[in-house]
């Protein structure tokens, strides 16, 4: 909603002032954000740092460091330290839910212990209603019983779902697998099922076996009963409904649900008292679904034992016993899950220092060295839409837009619904001249999502390379009125405004970007191109050295700043910044030829042509090379070579100011130098 100063006050409050910030990771993350949006770096990436410090999986706040250029290296972030305070939140929950899971199981004996009060039938139908409808309406196919992983589900779904709290118990088991079997089989028609059956039944996905409008209706009935609770009416219930689920089932075979499966626990049988301890102290991460229904019996839960009424001092012998030996093989089964537990978090942690390293080097425009970074990834890790899109953006950053091109569109066939970085492949698109690509991009990410800077950055785009400079300038505001905060947007619309001279409206974008991300080069960039050009040279350098700073790898923004600095007649200074932008980018022809310039404007000729001609092979088409040549060839009086290059210069078709510059040079050719100025 951007109500930035009520975040803040509900995260600090006034009145407060030495409040801990509330939700640990998450609450500092947010804070940090504020501060970024309101301009307060510092305080930003302290809170950002607390959050990680807190919670080194939260990704999310390394990201924003990087972003604010104060990362620390990855391997320091996500070392093994930070390895091991992950490991000790996950050990601690691990222990609470076990320690609760626990509570739950001693609660039991009491529980089977109470009076056998009556009951009336009709509430016994309801309840029953209303523990199939808990049992089989879970939506992924699982049976859900309440305080327990769902069964037929991954075995390690047990490190995730939450157990109940205390209030809900209320000194009651925990519910059974399939304690209304009768009525589970009554609803499919089908009576005598074997334990493979039963089974298959039990993972089947979710039918609707049973009038969902009527188990509502009993449902809310049993809920809003203001009564005596579940747990005093079980003795009562269980006594009356043994013999009627008798007579419905059947036989008592080995390989069916007997009656005393829903309805009760021979108190003289210590093997099936065992079996059903076992039953509610599962090992972790042990599916119920497929435990041995012969041996074990998962329906033969606590509720049944109330079917006698009494509970002996044998069956209660034989369950402390089975309690001991199911609490050794649990704590076997912890060991070997924190060992594998340890083992995953340290190699979730050593992939977090690569792609965190990629992307810390790759905010620093240290784009070669991020990539080096990124091609250490396996190759299903690199093969991720994330990933290929970084590595695009860094060969955009290279200004090698065929690479980047390639790279782009290998993200968008992985992960096509994917919109972050698509703004910078539609310029790549742009400078690459594939109107037709660019144009099918737009119509892409616009189907996407229309609300989306994304899409409208690639739209505008488009209509740019179609040197519909006005109809640009309304897709980027609107880009702009989608997300403020994108500082990239922006600087297009500044980009049109400066291609339209209209230069006020252009450094008030450029201003706009800064003010979202100061760290925005190229903004910084287009500042210095707006006052290059209004020869306010001593601005230019200024803001060229700015964005210089921020990515000091880039060839093209040194080869601007030694223009800045050859207009300022600092001449030596812009050839050594010339030469580093050659060294920096060996592809790239205009510092070679800002570097020829300098020299010709030094008279050191030799050197300018010597430049010219290696100039020539990069670029061979660049009528400006052949047009600078001449004009030296002229300064020399070698006035056939230079008709011939200004010839040459004329044949590449160049934009209409240079035809007309350079037929004003043939036209003045013998004129000497001196007259031509007065001229």
């Amino acid at each position: 909603m951007n109500l930035l100063r009520e975040a803040e006050t509900a995260l600090c409050p006034a009145n407060e002032p030495n409040a801990e910030v509330p939700n640990g990771a998450a609450g500092h993350y947010l804070l940090g954000l504020i501060y970024r949006y309101t301009g307060r770096r510092t305080c930003a990436v302290d809170h950002f740092m607390q959050a990680l410090a807190i919670d080194p999986l939260l990704w999310a706040a390394y990201e924003e460091l990087c972003i604010l250029g104060a990362a620390e290296e990855a391997s320091e972030c996500f070392n093994d330290a930070a390895a091991f305070r992950v490991q000790q939140q996950q050990l601690s929950e691990s222990s609470s839910q076990n320690l609760t899971i626990g509570t739950e199981c001693q609660s039991l004996p009491s529980s089977m212990a109470l009076g056998s009060g009556d009951t009336s039938p009709r509430h016994s139908k309801q309840l029953h209603a209303n523990n199939t409808r808990e049992t089989l309406s879970h939506p992924h196919g699982t049976v859900m019983v309440a305080g327990h992983p769902p069964i037929g589900g991954p075995s390690n779904i047990s490190q995730y779902y939450t157990p109940p709290a205390v209030t809900q118990l209320s000194g009651v088991a925990p519910p059974p697998l399939c304690r209304n079997a009768q009525l589970y089989l009554n609803a499919i028609g089908g009576d005598g099922y074997t334990k493979s059956n039963v089974n298959a039944v039990i993972q089947a996905p979710r039918r609707k076996f049973v009038d969902e409008g009527k188990l509502r209706k009993v449902s809310g009935r049993l809920f809003s009963d203001s009564g005596t609770r579940r747990s005093t009416r079980l003795s009562g219930e269980a006594a009356a409904n043994t013999n009627s689920n008798a007579s419905q089932l059947g036989g008592n075979g080995a390989n069916h649900f007997s009656a005393k499966s829903l309805g009760g626990l021979s108190s003289s049988s210590s093997k099936t008292n065992s079996a059903v301890l076992r039953s509610v102290t599962l090992r972790r991460g042990q599916s119920w679904a497929n435990e041995n229904f012969d041996e074990g019996r998962r329906s033969q839960i606590f509720y049944d034992s109330c079917a006698d009424n009494t509970v002996t001092t044998s069956s209660m012998s034989a369950l402390a016993d089975g309690k001991c030996l199911e609490q050794d093989k649990m704590g076997c089964g912890i060991s070997a899950h924190d060992s594998r537990l340890a083992s995953g978090i340290r190699e979730f942690l050593g992939l977090l220092r690569t792609l965190g390293e990629g992307y810390r080097l790759s905010c620093l425009y240290r784009s070669q060295e991020a990539l080096e970074v990124y091609l250490r990834l396996s190759q299903h890790q690199f093969n991720t839409g994330w990933v290929l899109s970084q590595v695009g953006k860094a060969h955009f950053e290279l200004v090698d837009y065929f690479e980047a091109d390639r790279f782009f569109d290998l993200a968008r066939r992985v992960s096509p619904y994917t919109l972050e970085g698509m703004d910078i492949y539609s310029t790549v698109l742009y400078h690459l001249e594939e109107e037709m690509k660019l144009s099918y991009l737009a119509q892409e990410l616009i189907s996407v999502d229309r609300l989306s800077p994304q899409a409208w950055c690639a739209m505008g785009n488009c209509y740019s390379l179609q040197k519909d400079h006005e109809t640009a300038v309304k897709n980027f505001q609107r880009a702009v009125h989608v997300d403020s905060r994108f500082a990239y947007a922006h600087t297009l619309c500044g980009h049109e405004y400066v291609a339209l001279e209209d230069f006020e409206n252009g450094i008030k974008c450029y201003q706009s970007a800064l003010q979202v991300d100061e760290r925005h080069y190229n903004a910084w960039y287009g500042l210095g191109v707006v006052y290059l050009r209004q020869e306010k040279f001593e601005f230019a350098e200024h803001h060229f050295r700015k964005a210089f700073h921020i990515n000091p790898c880039s060839s093209v923004l040194m080869c601007y700043l030694g223009m800045a600095l050859h207009s300022l007649k600092r001449d030596e200074e812009a050839l050594e910044i010339m030469e580093k932008a050659i060294s920096a980018d060996k592809k790239n022809p205009l510092p070679m030829y800002q570097k020829a310039n300098i020299l010709s404007s030094l008279e050191r000729f030799d050197e300018a042509l010597k430049e010219l001609e290696q100039l020539k092979e990069y670029a061979p088409r660049e009528s400006s090379v052949y047009a600078l040549m001449g004009k030296i060839y002229k300064r020399l009086n070698v006035h056939e070579k230079a008709m011939f290059y200004f010839g040459i210069a004329l044949d590449l078709k160049p934009p209409a100011a240079d035809v007309a510059t350079i037929k004003s040079a043939m036209e003045k050719l013998y004129l000497p130098d001196e007259l031509e100025d007065t001229l």
